[in-house]
């Protein structure tokens, strides 16, 4: 890599994209940025984001050009990093993720179930055809995705494709924060383990002590998604599990509840996002803005910027940091397969991630529930990437949130006809 930087944002007519620019302003001394590529399919949004991404730009002082463009190739030509963040089928795709489920009985979520599934079943064949592309554009650029759901999608892309590649998330960082903001423990060494969207924290070291049974104790819990209507884990629960789950164990640990919450809700998460959308971009128009509003927090996405962007600092500058990342476990958890992609932390610098290895990781619990959620993680990829029917009911059979076969083959049928302009592998 030579001093003249080339990012791509794919996926860049997304209302996240201020957090990123936020993020690569923040680091602009770090990151000698020569060439910002917004690529989206969706010209209409990426005008109206990518206006304002040109003024907080101009507003920062930096000379960079960018380019706004619905050519994925003249994206990723020449481009040392690749942030994906997409979302195929958009919006409206993810509102029938979350209210087809329903009638069967079923969770219907973004990432988790069945409509994770499906999520999963469209996103994994449009990353591979970004990864084939990065082979021929820009063979040594690296990937990095937060398209969801981001561990099954490093599971995909590492597995099938030669490139380089980690998989991102906030929650890790956002449980850090606040866990550590309520131990006053700024410093504190946490380890987190897990699969993404599944996963625990389990020991807080500060100054050679462990901190994690005094948090136990006290019943802890780590600060919860926007996106997830939380209602929290209970003390009993906490210790019964010896560990600090995050804030979407509850769609595991509280099936039935989560289930009747959903089924109440006037709206499901994606009409909200929809609405949020709308009031966004009406407010990115705004010639005069050239800051990422305040309303863009109350989606998901909090401190993605300071996630993704720091970790791009990391490898460019070679600055060995520790990151949670999604990638091959390559031995790092003993009870894992070297091929599984895990969400665990790893030293970050120019030749990419070194996952930190826990030999003597003994949670029993955890251990049996993400090798549980591997499973149906590892049938996922084999139906999506072959287009395997008898793989994907095996998936679901797995899947905590599912279990039953007669609804979900029900469901995976309503789902497949409802989604099929964006399922090219059960043609």
């Amino acid at each position: 890599m030579d001093n003249a930087l080339k990012i791509a944002i794919i996926g860049a007519g997304s209302t996240y994209t201020p957090e990123l620019m936020e993020g690569i302003i923040k680091r602009k001394d770090a990151l000698p940025l020569q060439e910002l590529a917004l690529m989206d399919i969706d010209q209409e949004k990426l005008a109206v984001v990518g206006g304002l991404c040109e003024r907080m730009v101009e507003a920062a002082g930096m000379n960079c050009r960018i380019v706004k463009t619905d050519q994925l190739d003249d994206a990723l030509r020449g481009a040392d990093f690749v942030l994906g963040q997409i979302r195929v089928g958009k919006l409206p795709a993810r509102v029938l993720d979350e209210q087809i489920p329903l009638k069967y009985g079923m969770i219907g979520q973004e990432t988790c179930g069945i409509g994770g599934f499906f999520k999963a079943m469209r996103t994994i064949p449009v990353m591979l055809d970004i990864a084939k592309r990065m082979e021929e554009l820009c063979p040594d650029a690296w990937l990095i995705n937060f398209s969801n759901p981001a561990g099954i999608l490093t599971e995909a892309i590492l597995n099938h494709t030669p490139i380089k590649m980690l998989g991102l998330c906030n929650v890790p960082y956002n449980m850090f924060k606040s866990i550590c903001e309520t131990l006053s423990l700024p410093d504190a060494e946490l380890t987190y383990v897990g699969l993404n969207h599944l996963s625990w924290i389990t020991a807080i070291e500060h100054n050679g002590e462990d901190h994690l049974q005094h948090a136990l104790e006290q019943g802890l819990n780590s600060e919860t998604m926007k996106n997830i209507p939380s209602s929290g884990f209970s003390k009993e629960l906490i210790q019964a599990l010896g560990a600090i789950p995050s804030s979407y164990l509850e769609y595991y640990y509280f099936k039935n509840k989560k289930l009747e919450l959903l089924q109440q809700s006037e709206l499901s998460r994606g009409e909200t996002c929809m609405r949020i959308e709308k009031e966004l971009l009406d407010i990115y128009t705004d010639a005069q803005l050239h800051v990422k509003p305040e309303l863009l927090a109350t989606r998901g996405g909090a401190n993605y910027s300071e996630v993704a962007i720091s970790l791009v600092d990391a490898i460019f500058n070679d600055k060995q940091e520790r990151h949670v990342v999604n990638l091959l476990n390559h031995g790092a958890l003993p009870f894992m397969e070297d091929h599984d992609a895990v969400e665990i932390a790893a030293v970050i610098g120019k030749n990419g991630a070194t996952p930190v290895p826990l030999p003597a990781f003994d949670n029993r619990h955890i251990i049996d529930y993400m090798r549980m959620v591997k499973a149906y993680e590892r049938e996922t990829v084999a139906a999506a990437v072959h287009g395997d029917e008898a793989a994907a009911m095996r998936a679901l059979l797995m899947n905590p949130l599912v279990g039953d076969y007669h609804a979900a083959h029900a469901c995976f049928q309503e789902l497949k006809e409802a989604h099929r302009a964006y399922l090219p592998q059960f043609a």
